[in-house]
């Protein structure tokens, strides 16, 4: 996994506070959004995106109008499947 398959994230060292997703949005990440395109990937195939309050519902809404979107879960509580990537 690497942070620049998040959009607005560069790399950084994993120690970082995870940050949102949203272009430009350098927030703390308090929810994880799973998704899949199902025209690249395997059905069991999670990639994340990170998103702050005031960003969840946007990134979902964008994720969820393309049927990209598989779940939303606290960050605290996520356990990321094997075969997923961020």
């Amino acid at each position: 996994m690497t942070s620049s398959d998040f959009p607005g994230n560069s790399p950084g060292p994993e120690t970082e506070t995870p940050s949102c997703s949203a272009k430009g949005c350098r927030d703390a990440a308090v929810w994880v959004l799973a998704w899949n395109n199902p025209k690249l990937h395997t059905p069991e195939r999670r990639k994340t995106w990170l998103a702050c309050e005031e960003h969840r519902e946007h990134l979902s809404q964008f994720l969820g109008v393309r049927g990209f979107l598989k779940d939303v879960v606290k960050l605290d509580e996520w356990v990321q499947p094997e075969g997923s990537e961020r």
